[in-house]
């Protein structure tokens, strides 16, 4: 990564700029933090997420003890250039310090959501689950009945599914085609998973496709 761009951030009157670390995977923000020069430069030369602690005033890297580290994929400045993004994989899954995922677990009603994926997040987090869930085959699963029915018996539920989403599309049945689309991608999702195939690598082929536009 180019070191040019930070002659370009406006740090507060501290030295200090706002980062937010959005997932790669997923989308979801898992923390919001400060960073001077030196922990832009040490992101940058790492690799991996470094940020400014302002109570402890020093230089931190992001699980350095608890083994939350977060691979920076990609850097972004807004267009104030006063605020930057990490984008981020996080290697265990807990960003936040009580062990959530990430620090925005709670509404302003106080109620926890993150059991309420929104839906640009959602077909990764299923995905996350259905590794959980083929990994442990908890009892009383529809997805343990499957797996230990075998690939076969998925991929057959999943043209099942295909044939009562198209019947969904030809009758233009908006209600039904939700649905059936819903249990169709459940079941494409879940053979993915089986065969170890990442919906993310699926996305980045999307990507790829987008039409290259020349920026400055």
């Amino acid at each position: 990564m180019d070191k040019k761009f930070i002659d370009q951030l406006k740090f507060n009157k501290d030295g200090l700029i706002p980062v937010v670390a959005q997932d790669y995977r997923t989308g979801e923000v898992r923390m919001v933090a400060y960073a001077n020069r030196e922990a832009i430069e040490k992101t940058l030369e790492t690799g991996y997420a470094h940020y400014y602690s302002r109570s402890r005033q020093k230089l931190w890297k992001k699980g350095e003890t608890s083994g939350e580290l977060q691979k920076v994929k990609e850097i972004r400045i807004d267009c104030d250039e006063d605020t930057v993004i990490y984008i981020v994989e996080q290697e265990k899954n807990k960003a936040c310090h009580t062990g959530e995922r990430n620090c925005f677990f709670r509404n302003i009603e106080g109620e926890y959501v993150l059991n309420k994926p929104l839906p640009f997040e959602t077909l990764q987090r299923l995905q996350e689950l259905l590794k959980e869930r083929i990994e442990n085959l908890p009892e009383g699963s529809y997805t343990t009945k499957l797996v230990k029915e075998g690939f076969n018996r998925i991929v057959q539920k999943f043209g099942e599914e295909s044939v009562e989403t198209l019947i969904a599309l030809m009758n233009r049945d908006k209600k039904e085609i939700i649905y059936e689309s819903a249990d169709m991608l459940y079941h494409w999702l879940l053979a993915l998973t089986y065969l170890g195939i990442d919906i993310t690598s699926i996305l980045e082929e999307l990507g790829r496709r987008f039409n290259k536009k020349k920026t400055k």
